[in-house]
């Protein structure tokens, strides 16, 4: 994989009660947003890096079923915000809230705003966050035009970077 850690920008994770976190993503993307909201809110584009969208009703209120391919994993809930090239929020079970949201600070550039909060333990928030940065680096790589390929895909980054988070 070559996208580094220096796509990834600000990280930051907090307990939200005994059973609950919040995770913060900053990731610094060099695409235009247009590019960047198909990737987060298509069928097609969340299929290069996240998960295969099997439902996906383009809606506040919309429904959507994500099936995990590194993992899986399906997810079932509701498009819970919905603004057009700027805002997508998913609320669905198993991962909680996922928010994204995109800044584009300049015509090839857009810096996306990443938000996770959801139940949990420690151990379930360390994987959160080597989850979602290690999908965040497939992310990158989709938009070069290299999407995920579930099929020799390994946990082995994963790993690394529950280790590294586990550490801090």
């Amino acid at each position: 994989m070559t996208a580094s850690l220096s796509a990834i920008g600000r990280v930051a994770s907090e307990r939200r009660g005994a059973d609950r976190f919040r995770l913060r993503f900053e990731v610094h993307l060099p695409h235009g947003y247009e590019q960047v909201w198909a990737a987060l809110t298509t069928a097609e584009g969340l299929r290069g890096w996240l998960a295969a969208a099997e439902e996906l009703q383009r809606r506040i209120g919309g429904r959507i079923v994500l099936r995990w391919l590194d993992t899986g994993t399906i997810a079932t809930g509701r498009i819970t915000a919905w603004d057009a090239e700027r805002v997508a929020e998913y609320t669905v079970t198993g991962q909680g809230r996922l928010r994204f949201h995109l800044e584009p600070p300049g015509p090839e550039a857009t810096v996306l705003r990443f938000t996770n909060e959801r139940a949990g333990s420690d151990a379930d928030r360390l994987d959160a966050l080597a989850g979602w940065h290690a999908h965040f680096e497939l992310l990158a790589e989709a938009l070069q035009g290299r999407p995920a390929d579930w099929e020799r895909w390994t946990d082995e980054r994963r790993r690394t970077l529950r280790a590294h988070y586990g550490r801090q």
